[in-house]
């Protein structure tokens, strides 16, 4: 099951792991879109905003612990490619105990400050009650969704991003076939959507431990790899806390946002959550080239192979561009179209605010591309300062948008936000890979020398 990706070409190996990847984020976000087409269509275009009025709260705290599974298997996958074993396990057991920690942590913020971080954000009144109830599903069922997240990281880190998709796949299905259930025949309103999504990621961490347990022995753990190494627990906290406060601080940069959107009515929210569902399944293939570049960066690193890190990188910029192109110009064509999928006839002012973010968004798909590359191959190299960096721009962006121009220019000022976090995100990112990439030449060359 496991996969080395240290030997062969670089932009193959990339390509042919990040299609799992790809078809994986794909799967993910039918649970999202799933819920919002029966939501706005057997409830109502409100309930469909209570749903989006709560996006940014599930984006803090799950936004957390996703980037904090992806910073935890850093150290896994660089002890993977350099051969490690017995430190890879010691590092997949210090990842699960911190994963612990978080999924508690979550459960309990979700669950008992929802109704606060809610009017905090300025919700509206008449949607608080059915995005609280949806709330307090979503995160009591934290520990499902943290565990696969975590899980599905390891696997991954290991080279294999293939059975992950397939426990997706199963799990999207299911989680269809519940949302209609829950909503459509048991009558359950928005918690039945949460309910089915937290089912759904039940199944999936089910499946994951399966896998562990019967196809991969390397990461069969003993008590001895849960004994605590000061030295470890540095590591991957440092990794993993590191990763997942980037996540959050572009989640605190949403939430800011979500508050300007929460002023301007219950229509502009349906507005953004609306466009928000198609940008995210639209960028999707470059979210999982990011992802891809990470595991690949993580492993040559382990096993030494400056050459091909640079070489992966190269190739997948100029591979990423071009997806972005092509993207950018379907969102374009079939924007409109997208948008009606979700919010039925009938609703033309949504539809029309939909489809001016989507038109802005998609132009700049290329510099998304840009960004997702170079962020993942620095993360994967184990450096923290410069994504660190980058979040807390987008933080600045966001939040200027959402608390200034938003109250001065209205939804236009929603339609801007997201393409001035990427501009001004990137900056850093650009300056740290200059100096990452002499640095990777000059190891490269020293290991050129014969001794």
């Amino acid at each position: 099951m496991a996969k080395n990706l240290t030997t062969g070409s670089p932009i193959k190996l990339i390509i042919l792991f990040t299609l799992p990847l790809l078809l994986g984020n794909v799967f993910q976000q039918a649970y999202a879109v799933a819920d919002t087409i029966v939501v706005g269509r057997l409830i109502g275009v409100q309930a469909l905003a209570a749903v989006g009025a709560s996006g940014s709260l599930q984006f803090l705290l799950i936004g957390f612990a996703m980037g904090c599974s992806a910073g935890l298997a850093i150290p896994v996958s660089r002890f993977y490619g350099a051969g490690q074993l017995d430190r890879m396990r010691r590092a997949v057991a210090t990842g699960a105990m911190i994963s612990g920690c978080v999924a508690i942590t979550i459960t309990l913020l979700g669950t008992f400050g929802a109704p606060l971080m809610l009017r905090l954000l300025g919700t509206p009144d008449e949607l608080v009650p059915q995005a609280t109830v949806f709330l307090r599903v979503f995160f009591g069922g934290a520990v499902a969704t943290v565990a696969f997240n975590y899980l599905s990281s390891v696997i991954r880190a290991l080279g294999d991003s293939t059975t992950p998709l397939i426990f997706l796949m199963i799990a999207s299905v299911l989680n269809v076939a519940l949302v209609l259930a829950f909503i459509g025949g048991l009558g359950m309103g928005v918690g039945g959507a949460a309910l089915a999504t937290v089912l759904a990621q039940l199944v999936s961490a089910l499946l994951c431990l399966t896998l562990v347990w019967r196809r991969m022995p390397e990461l069969h753990l003993g008590r001895a790899d849960f004994v605590v190494d000061p030295a470890q627990l540095r590591e991957s906290a440092r990794q993993g806390f590191t990763l997942g406060f980037q996540m959050s601080i572009i989640a605190l940069g949403a939430a800011m946002l979500q508050f300007g959107i929460n002023g301007l009515g219950s229509t502009a929210v349906a507005a953004f959550t609306t466009a928000m569902r198609v940008d995210q399944m639209a960028v999707i293939p470059l979210a999982s080239i990011g992802v891809a570049m990470a595991t690949f960066v993580a492993q040559n690193a382990g096993a030494m192979q400056w050459r091909r890190i640079l070489d992966g990188v190269r190739q997948t910029l100029m591979l990423s561009a071009a997806l972005s192109l092509l993207l950018g110009g379907l969102i374009f064509l079939f924007g409109t179209q997208l948008v009606e999928v979700f919010v039925g006839p009938g609703q033309p002012q949504v539809v029309q605010m939909a489809h001016q973010y989507l038109v802005v968004n998609s132009a700049l798909y290329a510099v998304l591309s840009v960004l997702f590359v170079t962020r993942h191959s620095i993360q994967g190299l184990g450096s923290t300062l410069a994504p660190t960096m980058a979040g807390v721009l987008e933080l600045v962006a966001r939040g200027v948008v959402g608390l200034v121009l938003v109250q001065h220019i209205g939804f236009l000022g929603v339609v801007l936000a997201a393409p001035a976090a990427w501009i001004l995100a990137l900056v850093p990112l650009l300056l740290a890979w200059r100096a990452h990439r002499r640095l990777l030449i000059t190891r490269d060359n020293e290991a050129s020398v014969p001794a």
